[in-house]
């Protein structure tokens, strides 16, 4: 299959077309009905709602989100003729939103108490997670309505839900439709859409921990995936400008390859394509800072100074040459192609560059990350995903390895 800069609707349409040849097993699973990105999508999404003829529906939200999207979409509803009504999802006693047990359950207890037969995500990741969550258990459908450009897991089959103070990604489904409005989109705060460009950006390392666990531990891997994920990357990484500007273009361009990417692991069944030891760096200190009763920091930009920290391993690593290897067998002969992949990734100062035009974090002291769980988590980060073969794990495990013998 081809790809070319094509806007999420037609990679949706491209991937439906050739679902079964480029991966049987997920034939029939890509099944979401229909993506607008542009100006007046909270209205098509009202729309679309009544035509479907749903029944009673919840639109769920934070205070934020509320006031950005839902009560407009909330408003579009009722006036089509559609029963809704809202749950606005309590935070935390620090302040956060989290996709933990007390939201689950929240939401949850108000679906069947208004026996409702849709729910619709108006917001980001978080509440994303919350409402794919909740609507697989109730058996109902959902519908995405992101508020910022901010993450690429609006269209994920996977929740990751905290429990017990633990980040664990559960079966969920994915949406029905994606409605996301430009007149929307481009007054999201600037954190947030600095947040999307870095969650972007961690796909430089996630696709080579990806390409080095199929070479090495024998992972499955799928071309067609992998080339969604690096020409949506590519695309943001060219219009960077007009990101950091907040330009209609710009943040179009950053909305349709976070959806993008989302819909490459769709087609792929996993999160591989989008998700390597950058994003178990972030997910490691989002742990720490549960236990730790702190206060959450964004998940993109937790990705894209994670992927600076990964890139300055790996760079080093490919600098040392195969010694480190030598016992390592199935490593170290492949390590000149492995070195090469490598070098695909930029560097530190060209990453820190990138994401300093957008206005994002580029250092553990600008994110709010202390030296000392910076380095627990490049020891142990690889633990948050036991199942993946990154170049993190392999590291750890051979740095384990010499400690015992």
């Amino acid at each position: 299959m081809e790809v070319s800069n094509n806007s999420a609707k037609d990679i949706l349409s491209l991937i439906k077309q050739n679902a079964e040849a480029l991966h049987p097993t997920t034939k029939g699973n890509i099944d979401i009905d229909e993506i607008r990105i542009e100006a007046g999508a909270l209205y098509k999404a009202a729309q679309y709602v009544a035509q479907k003829a749903y029944g009673c529906v919840i639109v769920v939200v934070d205070t934020t989100t509320y006031e950005s999207a839902g009560n407009q979409l909330y408003t579009h509803l009722v006036t089509a003729g559609v029963n809704a009504n809202v749950t606005m999802i309590i935070p935390n006693r620090t302040g956060d939103v989290l996709a933990d047990e007390a939201s689950v359950i929240q939401l949850l207890l108000d679906v069947q108490k208004a026996s409702a037969r849709l729910v619709i995500a108006v917001g980001g990741g978080t509440l994303h997670d919350i409402t794919r969550y909740c609507a697989y258990t109730a058996s109902i459908p959902f519908i995405s309505v992101p508020t910022a450009p901010s993450v690429d897991g609006f269209n994920s089959k996977g929740a990751p839900i905290i429990t017990r103070g633990v980040k664990v990604t559960i079966p969920a489904i994915g949406p029905d439709a994606i409605f996301a409005d430009l007149d929307v989109l481009v007054q999201a705060p600037p954190t947030l859409i600095a947040a999307g460009f870095g969650d972007m950006l961690g796909k430089y390392t996630s696709l080579f921990d990806w390409s080095f666990g199929a070479q090495i531990a024998d992972e499955p891997y799928l071309l067609a995936s992998a080339e969604i994920t690096q020409r949506a990357l590519a695309r943001c990484v060219h219009q960077v400008d007009q990101i950091a500007k907040r330009d209609v273009e710009g943040i179009y361009t950053l909305m349709t390859s976070l959806i993008e990417s989302g819909l490459a692991m769709l087609l792929f069944g996993q999160s591989h394509p989008a998700s390597g030891s950058e994003h178990h760096l972030s997910h490691y200190w989002e742990m720490a800072y549960i236990r730790q009763g702190k206060r959450q920091l964004l998940h993109g930009a937790k990705v894209g100074v994670a992927c600076i920290e990964i890139s300055k391993l790996y760079h080093r690593l490919a600098a040392e040459g195969p010694q480190r290897w030598v016992y390592t067998p199935h490593i170290r002969d492949h390590w000149s192609t492995i070195t090469k992949q490598i070098m695909r990734i930029p560097d530190a100062q060209k990453l820190g560059e990138l994401l300093k035009q957008v206005g994002g974090p580029i250092t553990i002291e600008q994110l709010g990350v202390d030296p000392q769980l910076l380095e627990r988590s490049l020891n142990e980060g690889h633990l948050v995903r036991p199942s993946r073969y990154t170049l993190l794990r392999a590291y750890n495990e051979l740095n384990l390895a010499h400690r015992i013998t």
